[in-house]
């Protein structure tokens, strides 16, 4: 499914910013080089997440996995250009059917274990999906259950496949049919998800091009090597995972690790016994790490570096893993739609600097330009129009153009509209600062969203849902400052007169329209009034300042 303009396509490929070398093609090179050499490694609680024991597998062992399962697929009838929808926690399988996918000739739409039927619903609807890959149960909830009763109004959907079903598969026979499919390094390669300003979830397709072109740029500028030990804190479904982590493992033939959901012992003691090389951790966890009772007992000297997101870490954080392990830290900041900016020694020294500073890539006249580099543009501009800030201090929203970027929203025209000025930048939406040195920092967010541990939680579809409720008159739904999770959700609300509720009745009510648990609210402030402008837009500043006050009492 190739989704990128011919203009497009045209131009990055003469640019030398795309090629014609896939994933496949990558892969296949470090199962050539390396067959032997362990490159996948099973979470080390894995028997809790899905009943078996970790594994650990060759590049061989992998390949002969993939193409099998991709084999198996062929069997159902999938074929080229089908979706399939995947949600399974981070066992090496899912790590594989993204490889497997591709090799039938389909691509794989990963949606988080959290969702339930409501955004599985809306997803299915969007995309047609032929198959969906998931767990019978996890964690308590049934997901076959829930995903064959969606099936039941979505005839698109011909297959529900099983976890233990994916691994029957995997030990298939191989025919090499695969070999007749033909994959185009600008197919879609993962249609992956993003909750921001809208309600429901949007489709970002990115091609084996953009994601090949977003690995070089980590490469660049990011401190991670070829042949890293690398491992994923998050899960294996959106950018903060798939981009930083897993598309550098496919290219540079190092060895993935898995953990995911977080556990604190379990993730130390990967990072000891896989002597791990690099990952990307949020600053919650850094923090946790460092205060931990007995952080001067783990031998972390393997670690070389650590990629920072989500927000800026503390200097007192990257100071204590610089004194404790020599481990250095690059800033990143990026999104679902392939916009990603990274921040490391090699770019900005100051350590102090590098908190809160960004590259300005400007194309070719950028003081950061390479032959890689050279391709990426920024614009910081005035919220709603068309004026560009180039004073330092001064803050505005930051429009984002390079070969990483998606070519649209999925099946989404109105939002692609939307997103894209008329000179193709992409508005991110995200408020940035022009800083000193030709840099740029990250100022706040300007769509309203609420990320929770790694999930962005749209506050506006937590808002119309519980405007459905009887008992709400007025709602409002903010971000309140949590110290493992980054943020957790709160809601303020306006009864109807005479009624009283609970945070209970809230979430009770979520959880019957069917809505994922991570977007549940954790805390509930009744009030008399919700603070809105002359306009009517709620005057959220007001909320979470109040909110973080309640907090420190």
């Amino acid at each position: 499914m190739i989704l990128a303009s011919d203009n497009m396509i045209r131009e990055w490929t003469e640019k030398g910013a795309w090629g014609v070398k896939t994933f496949i093609d990558y892969f296949k090179e470090n199962v050539r080089k390396n067959p032997d050499k362990i490159c996948l490694v099973d979470p080390l609680n894995r028997q809790e997440l899905v009943g078996s024991e970790p594994e650990r597998l060759t590049y061989e062992e992998l390949d002969r996995a993939a193409d099998a399962t991709a084999e198996g697929l062929l069997k159902l009838g999938i074929k080229k250009d089908d979706i399939i929808i995947v949600q399974l926690p981070n066992v090496w399988e899912l790590a594989m059917l993204y490889l497997a996918i591709c090799r039938a000739g389909a691509l794989a739409s990963p949606i988080p274990m959290p969702w339930r039927s409501s955004e599985f619903d809306y997803v299915l609807g969007l995309t047609e999906a032929r198959a969906f890959i998931t767990v019978e149960n996890f964690r308590g909830f049934n997901h076959k259950e829930m995903s064959e009763k969606v099936k039941l109004a979505h005839p698109s959907l011909q297959h529900i496949i099983t976890l233990q079903e994916i691994r029957e598969m995997s030990k298939g026979e191989i025919t090499g049919k695969l070999e007749d499919i033909k994959i185009d390094a600008n197919d879609i390669f993962t249609l992956c998800w993003s909750s921001g300003t809208e309600a429901d979830p949007k489709g970002c397709p990115l091609s084996h091009n953009n994601w090949i072109y977003q690995a070089s740029f980590c490469y660049e500028t990011a401190p991670i090597e070829p042949g890293d030990n690398l491992i994923t804190a998050g899960p294996l479904v959106n950018m903060a995972s798939i981009g930083t982590v897993y598309i550098e493992w496919m290219i540079g033939g190092g060895k993935l690790v898995l953990h995911h959901p977080f556990d604190g012992p379990s993730f130390i003691k990967q990072l000891i016994m896989e002597e791990i090389h690099y990952t990307l951790l949020v600053p919650a966890v850094v923090n946790a790490l460092l205060k931990h009772p007995q952080v001067d007992h783990f031998d972390l000297s393997k670690m070389r570096a650590i990629t920072i997101g989500a927000a800026p870490p503390s200097l007192w954080s990257v100071q204590e893993l610089a004194r404790r392990w020599s481990i250095e830290f690059a800033n990143i900041w990026g999104q679902n739609e392939g916009t990603a900016n990274v921040a490391g020694a090699n770019d900005i020294p100051d350590v102090e600097m590098r908190l809160d500073h960004f590259p300005h890539y400007k194309g070719e006249s950028s003081k950061w330009a390479t032959p890689l580099r050279q391709h990426l543009n920024l614009k910081v501009k005035k919220p709603g129009t068309e004026e560009e800030v180039t004073e330092i201090g001064e803050v505005g929203e930051l429009f984002y153009r390079g070969p990483n970027v998606i070519p649209c929203y999925f099946k989404r025209p109105d939002l692609t509209e939307k997103s894209f000025d008329r000179d193709g930048y992409f508005n991110t939406g995200d408020l940035f600062q022009i800083q000193d040195g030709d840099c740029v920092g990250f100022f706040d967010r300007a769509k309203d969203i609420i990320i929770r541990g790694g999930y962005n939680i749209s506050a506006q579809e937590i808002e119309n849902t519980l405007l459905g409720y009887p008992k709400v008159m007025d709602i409002a739904a903010v971000s309140m400052p949590d110290e493992m999770m980054g943020e957790k959700t709160c809601v303020y609300v306006v009864p109807k007169k005479g009624e009283t509720i609970t945070i209970d009745d809230i979430t009770s009510f979520m959880k019957d329209q069917g809505m994922a648990t991570y977007k549940f609210p954790e805390r509930l402030e009744v009030t008399d009034v919700i603070p809105r402008n002359p306009v009517g837009k709620i005057l959220k500043n007001i909320l979470r300042d109040d909110i973080k006050k309640k907090l420190t009492k």
